[in-house]
């Protein structure tokens, strides 16, 4: 038989088993860039002997003109089921990736192992997932659930830095009707594992249309990420000041003000969102950024916050990000559905992360830093390189109320808000926790954009 068309109808039929995932994998990536491996791999599954690729495409391409490398799970091949042979395959791209220190972009649709494998599939994940360890730190991993995630690789998509989902995908450890079912209920996968749930879950970074979106995203990603794209010169002035600022303090308006035009992108925005966190730019200088909402009353701390924050340390630190945190922050809720949970323990993991952090850490206090609050997030003492507070923010033991309660001799009922009053302007004041050096620097709002530029110039030289 003539080789060369023997290997032509070898790649005809290969390519019409992974039609549609090619298309996908073409629409994120830059035209004809993509280089598949190991596209004559086969399937050692006796249920499926001769199917090609192993249900799985994997090779290396360009996105913005950024090497990646890409895993796609192919739905046609194998039902998208796992084998010992196509978890080998993937651990190969992995490994290619990290000599290269390439982003690793994961297209993932599965309803976990495939029949017949048994053991050695778990066997095969378990590979997968210690590669996908041994990545962090080294390689930017992103998740993108083209269909349903079930099973263990749902946890591969809780390994990556970003996940995207659509309205249509679901990300579950489990079936989502076997969960249903066992809480005797009757829902709709997407209110198990889809985007409507990542307010219970974080399981999603990002919701996307469509593969265009991601390719977005991506590319402003991997813009701003500093281990792919240094300091980048902006456009945006340095010394742009916000006065509005000076009237009204909020975090849209913190967003507008403080980072360089266009470079905010939000992560996990459903989940805790009385906590923003983003990576950004200011004065070209790639950042994490932390925002606590909570308007007048300040935010407390829960274990859904508290884990949220945890999680965006943790990514900073492998991604050589340094954090700036806008304080608006009081105590752990006070309430018995918080103290019946590990929170305290939550609060000493999170401390333990703050203290560890390999990168510079720049404090804010724009609302309230208050009892264990300022303790976390405005204090030098867990090792911020500078702390500041707007001349409008309060610093204080307690709230108001209960400040002027007990720190004011004399406080009647008949007088109490004569006192929460002379608490809120005289105790709470920043500049008593600056003459004592705890705050570097009181800053007039309007300003903080520039003093924060020169801040991260001096930590990050």
């Amino acid at each position: 038989m003539n080789k060369i068309e023997l290997l032509k109808a070898r790649r005809e039929e290969i390519l019409q088993a992974g039609s549609e995932i090619r298309k996908q994998i073409q629409q994120l990536t830059d035209e004809l860039s993509f280089v598949e491996f190991d596209s004559y791999s086969f399937s050692k599954n006796e249920f499926y002997e001769g199917v090609g690729g192993e249900g799985v495409v994997t090779g290396s391409a360009t996105i913005n003109d950024n090497a990646v490398y890409v895993i796609a799970q192919n739905k046609s091949v194998l039902s998208g089921g796992i084998t010992d042979a196509n978890c080998k395959k993937i651990v190969k791209c992995q490994q290619k990736a990290l000599r290269a220190g390439a982003p690793v972009i994961y297209l993932l649709d599965t309803a976990g192992v495939a029949v017949g494998e048994g053991v050695s599939a778990l066997e095969g994940i378990g590979e997968v997932l210690a590669m996908a360890q041994a990545l962090k730190g080294e390689c930017v991993q992103i998740c993108i659930a083209t269909g349903d995630v079930f099973g263990s690789f749902a946890l591969l998509s809780a390994s990556c830095d970003f996940t995207f989902m659509t309205k249509s995908s679901c990300v579950s450890y489990a079936a989502p009707l076997v969960i249903s079912a066992a809480s005797n209920k009757n829902l709709p996968k997407e209110e198990v594992g889809g985007v409507k749930n990542s307010v219970n879950t974080a399981s999603c970074t990002f919701e996307i249309e469509d593969m265009a979106g991601a390719r977005d995203t991506i590319i402003r990603l991997l813009d701003t990420l500093p281990i792919y794209n240094g300091e980048v010169e902006t456009m945006d002035d340095f010394n742009r000041s916000a006065p509005a600022l000076n009237e009204k303090v909020c975090v849209n308006c913190l967003k507008e003000a403080v980072f360089d035009k266009d470079y905010f992108i939000e992560m996990n925005k459903a989940f805790a969102p009385e906590v923003v966190t983003g990576i950004a730019r200011i004065g070209g200088i790639a950042v994490g950024a932390i925002l606590f909402g909570g308007e007048d009353k300040g935010v407390e701390l829960t274990r859904e916050n508290v884990a949220k924050i945890k999680e965006f340390l943790y990514f900073c630190d492998e991604s050589e990000l340094p954090v700036l945190t806008f304080v608006n922050t009081l105590g752990i809720k006070a309430d018995l559905a918080t103290a019946n949970t590990p929170i305290m323990k939550d609060i000493a993991n999170l401390t333990y992360a703050l203290y560890n952090l390999q990168v510079p850490r720049i404090n804010v206090v724009y609302g309230k830093a208050v009892g264990l609050g300022y303790s976390l997030f405005a204090s030098k003492a867990l090792g911020a390189e500078y702390s500041y507070a707007f001349a409008t923010a309060k610093i204080s033991l307690f709230d108001t109320q209960k400040g002027a309660m007990i720190e004011l001799a004399g406080v009647t009922e008949a007088n109490n808000a004569q006192a929460e009053a002379k608490y809120a302007d005289e105790v709470q004041d920043p500049v008593n926790a600056a003459r004592k050096g705890y705050i570097d620097d009181i800053i007039e709002p309007q300003y903080v954009r520039s003093h924060l530029i020169s801040a991260l110039q001096l930590v990050t030289r």
